[in-house]
């Protein structure tokens, strides 16, 4: 059996991505509150500035952060039930669409207010309001199907890692703070906090039941990701037919629905409709975070410490806006509904 030149080129960067996800997960287990997609964008970083990478796996290494990713958003589905979506209840629901919306469109001003530029910062307001690095890399996979603007997916990756990272500890203390019982407070920090893993995390410091309240809020959020994502393909497409040429720049086209977003759909739709043995879902659950912590390892590899500290104070600033944003739609409107 012969093995393709394109596939002979891409297994040792998707294997190293591999092994970086295994050792990102085996640290997850031994350090309490760490999640294996962080620990594997860090170690991304760490590698990428401080050894050079070989010729030989950068194919695998960018294969990983861009097909590998959007399979682990494809299994990302198996997590949401649309029974326990449901069971939150009517306007706990609005107040997750309207995080999602105020969150994203008020981002989208902040940047252009700021003068971000506007990539950048559809990709900050995607990660921020959704949920994190998936999104980001969603979101760049239809409005940059051609990688012409990668720097701008890296660095969003990155403020989701800085920032979610720092809502970790910051949601619990307000809380405490605050003085809010352990289900407002665990609805506060699904609804606000960027990464599932980091929701966990958070949860599980606020205690007394927050953690499973906190976890199907956020996974409600990250619902919302087919809708957002089918809207900005449509967006996309209609952008390309206003700058249509004829000659060879022309933009290619995403499809007004990507085949992720459908593969994302169509698991949630098992998983809410199929009476998944539990066996089979941490199965699914486990191959997920691998994939998905592969694909970070391989986005975090594409960050240069140097290019991020040339993004500037305004894309920093932008971030901390989007921030304090969602958090306070997301504060206001869980006590509302309460």
């Amino acid at each position: 059996m012969t093995i393709s030149p394109v596939v002979r080129s891409t297994l040792p960067g998707v294997g190293v991505c591999l092994l970086a996800a295994g050792v990102s997960y085996a640290v997850s287990r031994v350090v309490p509150g760490a999640s294996a997609l962080i620990v594997a964008i860090v170690l991304g970083v760490v590698v990428t500035n401080t050894v050079p990478i070989p010729t030989a796996l950068t194919g695998g290494i960018d294969f990983s952060a861009k097909k590998l990713l959007r399979a682990g958003i494809v299994l990302l589905g198996l997590q949401v039930a649309l029974t326990d979506i449901a069971g939150l209840g009517v306007p706990v629901l609005i107040v997750v669409a309207g995080i999602v919306a105020g969150g994203l469109l008020g981002t989208l001003l902040l940047g252009r207010l700021l003068r971000v530029p506007a990539g950048l910062t559809l990709l900050i307001a995607c990660g921020f309001s959704i949920c994190g690095a998936a999104a980001v890399a969603g979101a760049a996979g239809v409005t940059d199907p051609d990688d012409e603007a990668e720097q701008d997916t890296v660095t969003a990756v990155a403020l989701v890692v800085i920032f979610g990272t720092l809502m970790i500890g910051l949601i619990p203390l307000a809380s405490a703070l605050l003085g809010l019982d352990p289900r407002i407070a665990g609805m506060w920090a699904g609804g606000s906090i960027h990464e599932i893993a980091q929701v966990v995390a958070a949860g599980g410091i606020i205690g007394g039941g927050a953690l499973t309240v906190a976890v199907v809020v956020k996974l409600a959020r990250v619902l919302l990701l087919a809708p957002v994502m089918a809207a900005l393909s449509v967006r996309e497409r209609r952008l390309s037919r206003l700058h249509r040429t004829d000659g060879p720049s022309r933009r290619h086209l995403p499809p007004i629905v990507p085949a992720f977003v459908i593969g994302f759909m169509l698991m949630v739709l098992v998983r809410s409709f199929v009476p998944v043995p539990e066996p089979v879902l941490a199965v699914g659950g486990a191959v997920q975070t691998t994939l998905l912590a592969a694909a970070m390892f391989g986005l975090g590899c594409g960050v240069r410490l140097r290019s991020l500290l040339r993004v500037g104070a305004r894309s920093f600033a932008l971030a901390t806006l989007s921030t304090l944003l969602v958090t306070g739609l997301a504060y206001v409107g869980v006590t509302l509904a309460a």
